[in-house]
């Protein structure tokens, strides 16, 4: 019998629970923490899940007290759902530790690539400084030499020869050549290496949205937005439609000060309505949807086409969080590009992250790991990492 994990549960309440609820705080409806605890019998809650409309019908006193408190809000009908995908959305709700906790806020994983990268200084200058003082003393002892070598000549009685003027002298030009040769490679290699690479880009947006606010303040799932990311290859970016599910409602911004990155206040008011106009709405009249227009969000994020990346690969398969390839984006006003996203980055990276085999079905085909690790044939404190099923494979990432 196939079983529903924590982590399917957590995308089954991205895609069916998060417009409405929080697990910690309630929004439109109440917070879903301890909701096993607040319901008297398990199998009405299943069936409030399913069709709250039909169960309010029954007359459940707890049900339709939970209804009147919401300002009869209705609930959306899942009939779908089975009971397994039911256990597993609140099995999903009881994981979440609440604000505050210890481990609340998800930062870049363990052993992350650009924690050995942050650590690293750029040893341009360094280099550049080594060459200068090596160049200087090859200079002296060049000096030191034909000092010595007329002095040695003027003992001896030979007639001293005219000294060649500096920019003719064969030895030193060589030299010149050799040093503006190395440094010159490497600077170009050094660039070349650097070309498509753009850590750190951070464009400024048609609007100022802040993904502090909304995936750290108000705890929304990324999935909620970037749908594609537990489908395929693409995260996508939402629609206006997606957007307007909660700024229907919410058509002011009451929370804490934003800034832009060179300390100019937002007004989160104003990018409110910037929203309303690339929408077509406006507040108090029926929305159509049709009058809507994309926002033009400028692309951070890019790789060359000859590279292939699969998000549903990273994100559900191998249980990467967001955080590992773009930093703690739960804490980010603008979005910047946190690595570099360079071939070097990411074969570091497959060779250090450990592939997740407990309640993962995509890996229950390497079931001779499990065997090798027992036997001994593999390390058990490194356990097996990306690069021993074959992650460091040139067709792995290139077409």
């Amino acid at each position: 019998m196939n079983t529903v994990s924590a982590q399917d549960g957590k995308a089954l309440f991205t895609t069916n629970c998060a417009s409405c609820h929080q697990v910690h705080k309630p929004s439109t409806g109440p917070a879903l923490a301890g909701v096993e605890d607040r319901w008297p019998n398990k199998a009405n809650l299943y069936s409030w899940i399913r069709n709250s409309a039909a169960f309010l019908k029954t007359g459940d006193k707890y049900a339709n007290d939970l209804y009147n408190t919401w300002n009869k809000t209705a609930m959306n009908q899942f009939p779908n759902l089975t009971d397994e995908e039911i256990g597993a959305i609140l099995k999903y709700i009881n994981s979440v530790p609440a604000p505050g906790a210890a481990g609340a806020t998800a930062g870049a994983a363990a052993g992350d690539p650009n924690a050995a990268a942050a650590a690293e200084s750029d040893n341009t200058l360094l280099f550049g400084i080594l060459t200068l003082i090596l160049a200087v003393v090859a200079l002296i002892l060049l000096q030191v030499n034909a000092n010595l070598k007329k002095l040695a000549d003027e003992r001896e009685g030979h007639r001293p020869i005219e000294p060649v003027p500096f920019w003719r002298n064969k030895s030193y030009i060589a030299m010149i050549t050799v040093i503006l040769f190395v440094v010159g490679g490497y600077l170009t290699s050094k660039g070349a290496m650097a070309l498509g690479r753009s850590k750190d880009y951070q464009p400024e947006q048609p609007i100022y949205y802040s993904h502090k606010v909304h995936a750290g303040i108000n705890q929304i799932n990324c999935q909620y937005c970037h749908v594609g990311v537990y489908q395929g290859k693409q995260a996508t970016i939402p629609s206006v439609n997606v957007c307007m599910n909660c700024h229907m409602s919410i058509n002011e911004y009451n929370g804490e000060k934003m800034y832009t990155e060179d300390g100019k206040e937002i007004n989160g008011t104003a990018e409110i309505q910037k929203l309303y106009k690339y929408a077509g709405f406006e507040p108090g009249k029926p929305w159509d949807p049709s009058k809507a227009k994309p926002i033009e969000w400028v692309r951070i994020h890019n790789l060359p086409d000859h590279v292939y990346f699969n998000h549903s690969q990273h994100v559900k398969a191998g249980k990467v969080e967001c955080q590992t390839c773009h930093g703690e984006i739960q804490k980010m006003g603008e979005v910047k590009q946190f690595s570099d996203l360079s071939m070097g980055w990411c074969i570091n990276c497959h060779r250090e992250t450990q592939v997740q085999f407990k309640d993962n079905g995509f890996y229950s085909i390497y079931e001779k790991y499990h065997q090798d690790l027992k036997s001994g044939k593999m390390d058990s404190t490194k356990g097996v990492t990306v690069e021993a099923i074959g992650g460091t494979e040139c067709q792995k990432c290139h077409y």
